[in-house]
This record gives structure tokens, C-alpha cells and sequence, in this order.
């Protein structure tokens, strides 16, 4: 099945069915994640289906560049499969292979720990994130201050 890329279409799409104003921005594409993530946000809050792939895909890989920014390196590999995945934290990093300190998580609980909707400590009690090696602790960088 063809991946349905993430547009000002598609944003307005569910903007529109939730009541917010049309994307007006540019078509570059951190602007149409951060929007993308904006829309998501309105919909866990209005408590609405969940919004489209191309959206919640958008929001997530906004999210996971902006760890990337915020705590540059490759010690460890966070995922959000199937989505994304960036690397992150200083660090001892790998070349080849499976990384030895791995993060992975679905969307909607890494879009709550980036946003601050969950915790660290919660999301592992509930089983919600899957975290191996010894620097795969993300707690010190979540949740992610946003602009």
C-alpha cells in the first residue's frame, strides 16, 4: 500500500473536522509536521477518532527531530515504527548492526512522552515503551520543550 504523503490537503482535512482554522504555511516540511503535531494535540483533546497516518506520522517525526536537535548524537536509536526513527544522546556510538541502547514505542505514547501527556516512569510501568541499554533512558530530555 503507497504511503500517503503528508500535505496541506491532508492537514486540512482533519483541521477542518476538527473546527481549526486551514494550514496556511508554507509547503516545507518541518512546518507542515508542526502543524501536523498541532492537529494531533486537537484531537486527543477533543477526544475525536484518530487522526490519519499522514498526520500522526508527520507529528511524530516533527517530535523525533526535535529530540534530535535537542540532544545531538548516536549512542542511542529511539523508533516509533512505523513511522520513524532518529538517533540521539552524546554518547559511545554504533557503525553497524543493532544499536546497544534502543528505544521503542507507538505513536501515540511517544507523542505523550514528547508533549509531557505521559511520563518516563509510566510509560515503563505500563509496558508502553520498550527501552534496552545502559543510555536508553530518555527521561532528563522528555518532555520536549517546544516552540
Amino acid at each position: 500500500m503507497p504511503r500517503t504523503p503528508l500535505s496541506p490537503a491532508v492537514l486540512n482535512e482533519e483541521r477542518a473536522a476538527l473546527g481549526l482554522p486551514p494550514y496556511s504555511g508554507a509547503d516545507d516540511p518541518a512546518d507542515l509536521r508542526r502543524a501536523a503535531l498541532d492537529t494531533v494535540l486537537a484531537s486527543l483533546e477533543a477526544g475525536t477518532a484518530e487522526p490519519s497516518r499522514p498526520v500522526v506520522r508527520g507529528a511524530v517525526r516533527y517530535l523525533l527531530d526535535r529530540l534530535a536537535d535537542l540532544a545531538p548524537g548516536r549512542s542511542v536509536e529511539v523508533r516509533v515504527p512505523p513511522h520513524a526513527a532518529v538517533q540521539c544522546i552524546d554518547g559511545p556510538h554504533h557503525t553497524r548492526g543493532t544499536p546497544p541502547n534502543v528505544v521503542e514505542m507507538d505513536a501515540e505514547t511517544w507523542i505523550g512522552l514528547a508533549t509531557g501527556r505521559l511520563t518516563w516512569q509510566e510509560a515503563l510501568t505500563t509496558n508502553r515503551v520498550r527501552a534496552s541499554g545502559s543510555r536508553a533512558d530518555l527521561s532528563a530530555v522528555l518532555p520536549l520543550p517546544l516552540p
